[in-house]
């Protein structure tokens, strides 16, 4: 929708951008508290909730004339919709429902997220080329109130409402219990004490790359890009379409590695291939599609492929009880990497005219992340986080 609104309204790329900006940001700080909804009100009362800001706002959007709406709409309410359901959900249905095989579903579920984000777009950018952008939105409003439908009907909050136990649990597992206080205070002081650990900013930090390389970067810029270099716009929707099956295979096999190696040394894998990647984007528009499509299966493997290790690895340090709200503001510094990365790259190509520096950019960052994982302490466990007593059990 970037070029389409360009094109409409007579916004430039950095003024677009912010709206994005503050949709990322906002998708990403959603996620602690609405992972503290989850625990008080319940999985499907959060979801139908969220779905339905999502179809209002992006319906809404279809009215817009000024920046200040699309900053209120696609930022503030489709931020806040969709980042209720981010990867915290996934985490926190795969802690309720698997014992067994924990990290292997978060890897399906993290790839599941950008799959669908990615796989949608070459649709997505074919109805926008043909009937317009707010036929595009409308078909999204659609399919979320679809969803919320869906869910409304089928979703169930624990194992225990079906009559069954998580999957490879004992019988004596009982289900968890909601808090009956105030979960807000119990995100808020998770981060007070998560922060005292210093493997906590070096994980939140390795997390805030990784999303202004992937959501920030990639998925606001590349399709411009690739139009700036000669690309049809489907063509480049199809390109992030394709990364998209390919994040659906190295996420899940990053899971299944993550069950059964050291997730310190993928993690200084995954980004030092991605760096890589990014540092030659530059010089694979220039060589044409075989270089393209090396760049597309390579950076495709490694979008979320972070996703589980990361989770192992604060399981690891603060427990697999508090890995929920920790990963949650782990994630929330996913978003703000993504947010800035977002508006960043969109001022650099207002000054500058292309994304040169933006993905060189963002290549020098990943190999900081790298750094950033070789600062971890071995498999060293960290005392319990101890949080203010804020819920009646």
């Amino acid at each position: 929708m970037v070029l389409p609104l360009e094109h409409d309204f007579g916004w430039d790329r950095a003024t677009v951008a912010l709206a994005l900006s503050v949709n990322l940001l906002l998708y990403g700080f959603c996620g602690p508290f609405a992972g503290a909804l989850m625990t008080r009100f319940g999985l499907k009362r959060v979801m139908v909730s969220a779905l339905l800001i999502l179809a209002t706002a992006t319906g809404a959007s279809t009215f817009m004339q000024e920046i200040w709406q699309m900053v209120g709409l696609w930022g503030v309410l489709v931020g806040l919709g969709s980042g209720a359901m981010a990867l915290v959900l996934g985490a926190t249905v795969a802690t309720r429902w698997f014992v067994k095989r924990r990290g292997l579903v978060t890897g399906v579920f993290a790839a599941s997220a950008a799959t669908g984000q990615l796989i949608f777009l070459p649709e997505q950018a074919a109805i926008v080329e043909t009937v317009g952008w707010r036929i595009a939105v409308l078909i999204v409003s659609a399919v979320a109130l679809g969803v919320a439908i869906l869910v409304a009907l089928f979703m169930r909050d624990e194992p225990a409402d079906i009559g069954v136990q998580p999957y490879g649990g004992e019988l004596t597992i009982p289900p968890a219990v909601a808090v009956k206080g105030n979960p807000f205070t119990l995100a808020v002081d998770t981060l007070f004490q998560s922060a005292k650990v210093k493997d906590f900013w070096l994980l939140a930090g390795s997390f805030a790359i990784c999303g202004a390389t992937t959501v920030g970067l990639i998925s606001v810029h590349l399709i411009p890009a690739s139009v700036e270099h000669g690309l049809p716009e489907v063509t480049a929707a199809g390109m992030l379409a394709a990364m998209g099956a390919f994040d659906l295979v190295g996420t899940t096999l990053s899971g299944w590695l993550t069950d059964r190696f050291d997730p310190r040394k993928l993690l200084v894998w995954y980004y030092t291939f991605r760096g890589i990647a990014l540092l030659f984007l530059p010089a694979a528009y220039s060589m044409g599609v075989p270089a393209l499509a090396a760049f597309v299966v390579l950076y495709g493997l490694d979008w979320v492929a972070t996703v589980p290790p990361t989770v192992r690895l604060l399981a690891d340090r603060f427990g697999k009880e508090r890995v929920g709200p920790v990963f949650g503001w782990v994630f929330a510094a996913h978003q703000f990497g993504g947010s800035f990365a977002a508006y960043a790259a969109g001022a650099v190509h207002t000054a500058l005219g292309d994304y040169l520096v933006a993905f060189l950019t963002a290549g020098l960052l990943c190999l900081l992340a790298t750094g950033l994982i070789l600062g971890l302490r071995g498999r060293v466990v960290a005392p319990p986080l101890v949080l203010q007593p804020v819920a009646n059990r």
